[in-house]
């Protein structure tokens, strides 16, 4: 059976670029997604990322949005930590009245921030954590069902987008089960992690007034182009921004040229090894053929694809691979 296909953007900056250019590119590949055919697209709350210019998803998805008719648009997701659930109902209540029945509200229990970052986002004596989660969650939900004491939250009330829980591990996948609520799982940088947090997600899944039964989407890194020779060509950026975040250096997305000419050690070519070895990386029969096998084990109802390269060029290219597949 065919599944929905979908599209995470992080509207990332490449050297030579401006953040003013990776967001209109950002706005052009949801156009064009749109044209082939994609479900829906979410874009990612990032902070403190030179590389990364999605850093208000709010405002990139209404923009995303007005400029595009018919598929989905949420965030992928808005780390629920770095704000106050209040603000946070308002701005997607708001979404939904703009643009009803397109809005998703994709929730994470990380800051997706380094430590300073986040407090500087909050400015509390104790900036809330991960644990904290469940009960903002529930504030968030009061908000929008109007069950919020005293406090009238203009317009969430009667706009309220489905919230989908978005995890890496098997904390949020326990929750959303329980909770009855849809599950999105990071397979592209925690693949270890993806099939026990889906049994765990199906295991304790309790039908809810959202769902009658479990629906689990898997998020995959993929890189689609002519030849495995040229999709790898240009999956060096990626590999080598990845390294850079590792080592605290996080910048730009460097050029496929200055990838290949980069002096690896033997310890990062192993590290890279490992990454992209959980990634679907190569030509149109390599990226079908890793597809089919990451849906045949996750069993997953839709899958979303993230696709790190330096040219926005590139990227819609490989989306257009893809959806010839599909």
């Amino acid at each position: 059976m065919a599944i929905p296909y979908s599209v995470l953007d992080l509207a990332t900056v490449g050297e030579g670029q401006t953040s003013a250019q990776a967001l209109r590119a950002s706005i052009d590949l949801a156009r064009r997604t749109e044209e082939l055919g994609y479900h829906r697209f979410w874009v990612a709350e990032h902070h403190n990322m030179p590389g990364v210019a999605s850093s208000a998803p709010p405002v990139l998805i209404a923009h995303v949005a007005s400029a595009t008719s018919r598929m989905r648009v949420g965030s992928g997701g808005v780390m629920l930590p770095n704000h106050a659930p209040l603000v946070v109902a308002e701005q997607f209540g708001m979404l939904e009245a703009l643009h009803p029945g397109r809005i998703d509200l994709g929730l994470g229990r990380a800051p997706g921030t380094d430590p300073r970052t986040a407090h500087a986002l909050r400015r509390s004596p104790a900036p809330l954590s991960a644990d904290d989660f469940p009960e903002q969650l529930g504030e968030l939900i009061s908000y929008f069902s109007g069950d919020s004491e005293g406090i009238a939250a203009v317009p969430a009330a009667g706009n309220k987008p489905p919230i989908w829980l978005l995890g890496s591990s098997g904390y949020s996948a326990q929750l959303s089960g329980m909770l009855g609520m849809p599950f999105a799982f990071a397979h592209h940088f925690s693949a270890q992690n993806t099939l026990p947090a889906l049994a765990l997600y199906r295991q304790n899944f309790r039908p809810s007034a959202v769902l009658e039964k479990p629906y689990a989407m898997v998020a995959a890194g993929v890189i689609c182009a002519e030849t495995d020779e040229q999709a790898q060509y240009l999956a060096g950026p990626g590999a080598l921004s990845f390294l850079r975040l590792r080592s605290g250096r996080p910048g730009l997305i460097a050029t496929p040229e200055e990838a290949a000419a980069y002096p690896y050690s033997d310890v990062e070519r192993l590290i890279i090894e490992d990454r992209q070895s959980n990634q679907i990386i190569g030509s149109p029969e390599t990226v079908q053929r890793g597809i089919e096998k990451l849906l045949t084990e996750t069993e997953a109802d839709e899958l979303m694809i993230t696709t790190m390269v330096h040219s926005p060029a590139d990227r819609v290219r490989s989306y257009e691979l893809i959806a010839d597949l599909f």
